[in-house]
């Protein structure tokens, strides 16, 4: 796991798509200091750039300006599958392979021991009967924790988590959010999630971001910023005004 302090850092960080005079910034020159070992719930409204941000972090999308650094490396300097690995991706739909609960996580990391998979089964809250099941029998709350077992097969030092609980009932959601703080607290990784509910980035806790048009707005205490927002874009978001 990493270290404490500093694990990324976003310098000025754009991304802008189409071309020419028209291109628009959907990240538009964001710097912000990730510390290893906590979590954080990035907000705002629909088309703020959110998801766009967080598939920079791991290079899923390339910067058009500014860099990422992970642990103090520029991410360009690692091979994708070795950054991916270190810096997990959870999906908002849980993208599993047709095959059985066993397969997907050690698909991850085929040199797993029994042990290790029972206990990854174990820490997602599914099961140990499950571990054979096909994945088509899996409710989607079922699949989401599998395909976070499967992230969490890597061991990575941070976790990217793009809206996990959005089509989730609210007892799946709860029990991802109770997970999403076991991570934290007991693996030491460092969580980023976006999230469309400042109710649930307040049952979260941690530290929030707002983000509006591309650009990060405020930062803060999740519940600080949620029931006493900074700035008149944090007030207008939280009034519902922003959208």
């Amino acid at each position: 796991m990493g270290a404490t302090g500093s694990i990324l850092q976003l310098c000025n960080l754009t991304r802008r798509v189409g071309e020419g005079t028209p291109a628009r910034a959907i990240v538009d020159d964001v710097s912000y200091s990730f510390d290893s070992g906590r979590l954080y719930s990035i907000i705002g409204p629909s088309g703020a750039g959110k998801s766009s941000l967080l598939r920079l972090l791991n290079r899923l999308d390339e910067s058009t300006n500014g860099y990422v650094k992970f642990e103090g490396s520029d991410t360009r300097e690692f091979s994708p599958c070795e950054l991916r690995q270190r810096v997990g991706y959870l999906f908002q739909t849980p993208h599993l392979f047709d095959r059985t609960v066993r397969d997907n996580i050690v698909y991850a990391q085929p040199d797993l021991s029994e042990s290790k998979i029972n206990r990854l089964i174990q820490q997602v809250q599914l099961p140990s009967g499950i571990v054979d099941a096909p994945v088509d029998n899996l409710s989607v709350g079922e699949r989401q924790r599998v395909a976070l077992a499967r992230l969490l097969a890597t061991q990575p030092e941070v976790a990217l988590l793009d809206e996990p609980t959005a089509a989730l009932d609210p007892a799946n959601t709860e029990a991802i959010e109770r997970l999403i703080g076991s991570v934290v607290k007991d693996c030491g990784v460092t969580v980023i999630i976006v999230s469309h509910s400042p109710q649930q980035v307040v049952r979260l806790g941690g530290e929030a971001i707002l983000m509006v048009e591309g650009k990060l707005i405020e930062h803060g205490d999740a519940l600080q910023l949620v029931k006493n927002p900074g700035t008149p874009q944090g007030r207008r978001y939280m009034n519902g005004e922003l959208q």
